[in-house]
C-alpha cells in the first residue's frame, strides 16, 4: 500500500499529469467529463469504470492508495484523457490542489458525482470525540461544498452540468450510533436542494439519490462495529448472510442515467428501489 500522502507532484506525475499539465492533445475537446469522488472503492469505483466504458472522460478522486492507482490505469484504457487524483475529501488543502489540477486541464464538467463518504465514528453521541465527529462532517458534507465551489468556472454556463449527491436512508431516520453520518447526510440532502434552487438560471441541475444497501467496504466496517455502540449490528450481519446486499456494479448501472441527466428532475431526491 502506498503511503497516504495526499496530492503531491510525483503522485500526479505517476498518474500521467506531469507538472499538473496534460498535453494539448489530451485536453478537453467536446467529450463529456464527469468527476467522481470516493472513486477507488465500492460504488464509486463501479460508477467510474462503468461510465468510462461508455466513453465518457472520468476524473476519479480518492485518498492515495493502490486501488486508486489501479483505477487510474484501468480508466485510461477507455479514454486517455481520464485520470485519477489523490484527494482526501476531509482535507481542505487536498481539495484546493485537486481543484487547481482540474481547472488547468479541463474546460467543462458535465457532471459531478459526490460519492465519497465515511460512516465513522460509529459511537453514541456522548462517546464520540470532536475530531472524529468533525471529520465525518467534513468528508460527507463540507468537502462537497468546498470542491463544488472551487470548480464553479467549469460548471453550467453554455453547457449543462448535473450534480448528484449520494444520499442514504440515514438522512431521514435517526440511527443509534450514527449521529455524525445521519446529520451529515441530512445536511447533504438539503445542500442538494439549495444548489438545485440556485442553479436553475445557470444551467445546473442537482439531485440526490439513495443507492440502497450495497455490498461495499462501508458495509464491512458497519458489521465490525461494537454492538454496544450500534444496537442494530445484527440486522446488518443478517443483510450479508441473507444475500440482501446489492452488487455495486449493478447499482452503478442503474445510477448512470441519473448522473448524465437522463433521469431525475432538478431538486429531486431519488431512491434506487423506485427506478
Amino acid at each position: 500500500m502506498m503511503e497516504d500522502i495526499g496530492i503531491r507532484m510525483q503522485m500526479v506525475s505517476e498518474y500521467g499529469m506531469s507538472n499538473y499539465k496534460l498535453s494539448s492533445s489530451l485536453r478537453y475537446a467536446m467529450e463529456r467529463v464527469f468527476l467522481v469522488t470516493g472513486a477507488s472503492k465500492g460504488i464509486g469505483r463501479s460508477i467510474t469504470i462503468g461510465m468510462a466504458k461508455k466513453g465518457f472522460v472520468l476524473i476519479g478522486l480518492a485518498r492515495n492508495s493502490d486501488e486508486l492507482e489501479s483505477l487510474n490505469m484501468e480508466i485510461k484504457q477507455y479514454n486517455p484523457k481520464s485520470t485519477c487524483i489523490a484527494c482526501d475529501m476531509g482535507n481542505l488543502d487536498d481539495i484546493n490542489k485537486s481543484a487547481e489540477i482540474i481547472l488547468e486541464n479541463y474546460s467543462h464538467l458535465s457532471g459531478i458525482i459526490h460519492n465519497a463518504g465515511t460512516i465513522h465514528p460509529v459511537r453514541g453521541i456522548f462517546e464520540s470525540d470532536f475530531h472524529s465527529w468533525n471529520r465525518s462532517i467534513s468528508v460527507n458534507l463540507c468537502g462537497v461544498q468546498s470542491l463544488t465551489s472551487n470548480l464553479q468556472k467549469l460548471i453550467g454556463g453554455n453547457m449543462p452540468t448535473r450534480i448528484t449527491t449520494i444520499s442514504s436512508g440515514a438522512s431521514r431516520k435517526a440511527v443509534h450510533g450514527w449521529s455524525s453520518y445521519c446529520v451529515s447526510k441530512a445536511g447533504l440532502d438539503m445542500w442538494t436542494m439549495c444548489l438545485a434552487e440556485e442553479g436553475i438560471n445557470h444551467n445546473i441541475s442537482a439531485v440526490a439519490v439513495a443507492p440502497g444497501v450495497v455490498d461495499t467496504g462501508m458495509q464491512e466496517e458497519i458489521r465490525n462495529s461494537d454492538i454496544n455502540s450500534f444496537p442494530a449490528l445484527n440486522d446488518f450481519i443478517e443483510f450479508k448472510r441473507g444475500g440482501e446486499l446489492s452488487n455495486p456494479d449493478e447499482v452503478a448501472a442503474k445510477l448512470i442515467p441519473i448522473f448524465t441527466g437522463e433521469i431525475g428532475e432538478n431538486g429531486q431526491r431519488l431512491d434506487i428501489r423506485n427506478l
